[in-house]
């Protein structure tokens, strides 16, 4: 049986759009299998009493350089968008119905490319995230009541909640073998893991 990788991830994360670009090729090559774990960090924020942009003006100014050189050495065509943060919870919701469809990564891939790539912010809109389900040949209908049902609501709730009790504190996440490894930066020590 392969080995599993989790990934606790939200949409609105700027380090969940690199772990998400940099990892499923990682986890790959070592025949290992993803797992995505979505952690509602609106929700993990409220329950930290942490605001997100609350930090140093220094501490901003460095974050924004340091994420663009993340995307210099990996030649990713990430921009910071004109509106963030963003609510996300549709979003991840819209990444778990996809699983119905077996199209979970590949929407996840679309939502941070529109995002994270192509400053758009609609992926905080149903209605939207209606139109990127289509292109990946849902249709839209099924797709808004699956996101929408009860069910697809507490699996977003139950995955944060489970990260919450396993100790996952921020996104992204990644756990291999019972071991968490926090942010974007902890490539070769996952890789490491899985070797």
């Amino acid at each position: 049986m392969a080995r599993q990788v989790e990934l606790f991830w939200d949409a609105g994360s700027t380090n969940s759009y690199f772990a998400l670009k940099l990892i499923p090729p990682l986890v790959a090559r070592h025949g290992a299998q993803l797992i995505l774990r979505p952690f509602n960090l609106g929700y993990v924020f409220r329950h930290h009493n942490y605001t997100l942009m609350d930090e140093p003006t220094a501490k901003l100014a460095n974050r924004k350089r340091d994420l663009k050189r993340w995307a210099q050495r990996y030649g990713l065509p990430f921009r910071m968008p004109d509106v963030f943060p963003i609510k996300t919870s549709v979003a991840m919701r819209g990444a778990i119905a996809m699983r119905r469809w077996s199209r979970e990564l590949e929407f996840v891939d679309a939502l941070l490319r529109a995002y994270w790539e192509q400053n758009d912010h609609r992926i905080a809109e149903l209605d939207h995230l209606a139109e990127i389900a289509a292109r990946l040949g849902v249709a839209s209908d099924d797709f808004v009541a699956e996101t929408e049902s009860d069910a697809v609501r507490q699996v977003l709730i139950d995955s944060t909640n489970e990260g919450l009790d396993r100790g996952v504190f921020g996104a992204p996440t990644t756990v291999v073998d019972g071991e968490l490894y926090w942010g974007k930066d902890r490539l070769e020590f996952i890789e490491d893991a899985l070797r």
